[in-house]
């Protein structure tokens, strides 16, 4: 066996594990390779925080929560704090009444009081206004045919309902001492011969009212009856006669 010296076989040594050395980091250099990137499923959040006003966010949540009440909307929860407020409904507007329609509302029973006027007859008729005059301190209308009706002293109603004269239906602006009047009409009995009675109330209902004005009947007897017995009335004008 050849003998070798030290610092020879030294040298040998070193070499062989530098060849070694050299070989590992060429196999991890030539071994390693890149990967390739990850796709994370779902879909990307928005890159801006943006939301309409109404509008529900959809898709995957942002890195970042979103502090409550920026107006931004988050995962299923919908924006607020954006957009222009919901417009205010009108209230629904109904057509008024014909007495209501100007100068105020309708006159009430308890606002007016009831006369009768002068008569003003004329070739057998009988003609008196019936006047309703404001009594209150407010402005109210009066529009269309007052009701009538005569009634003796217990209350009962003699004759018919009076008919009412063609006319056309104004309505009448009574500020507070103002007047309207409608003309109430008949046959004078003993011309006509109609069977008669002498009341002891006329009974006044403003238009469109429930409740009565009384008025005394001092004009004599009126026809209840029979022939040419109809008692007319006409539609409320402004004043307190003709």
């Amino acid at each position: 066996m050849a003998y070798t010296s030290p610092s020879r076989h030294r040298t040998a040594v070193l070499a062989s594990a530098l060849a070694v050395l050299g070989l590992l980091t060429a196999c991890g250099n030539g071994g390693s390779t890149t990967s390739a990137p990850q796709k994370v499923p779902g879909t990307a959040a928005p890159a801006t925080g943006d939301a309409t006003n109404g509008d529900t966010s959809t898709g995957a949540a942002p890195a970042t929560s979103t502090p409550a009440g920026d107006g931004t909307a988050g995962p299923g929860r919908t924006a607020i704090g954006t957009g222009s407020p919901p417009a205010a409904t009108a209230p629904a507007t109904t057509a008024g009444t014909p007495g209501t329609a100007r100068g105020g509302s309708r006159c009430h029973t308890s606002e007016l009081r009831a006369t009768v006027g002068r008569n003003d007859p004329g070739a057998g008729q009988e003609n008196f206004p019936v006047v309703l005059t404001n009594v209150s301190g407010r402005t109210c209308t009066v529009y269309g045919y007052p009701g009538a009706a005569f009634t003796d002293a217990s209350g009962r109603q003699l004759g018919a309902d009076p008919k009412r004269s063609p006319g056309s239906p104004a309505s009448v602006r009574l500020t507070p001492g103002a007047s309207a009047w409608a003309g109430l009409s008949f046959s004078n009995p003993e011309v006509s011969e109609a069977r008669a009675a002498t009341p002891a109330t006329l009974i006044v209902t403003p238009p469109d009212e429930r409740d009565p004005l009384k008025v005394r009947w001092t004009a004599g007897p009126v026809p209840v009856g029979g022939n040419a017995s109809s008692v007319t009335v006409t539609v409320l004008r402004p004043g307190t006669g003709p």
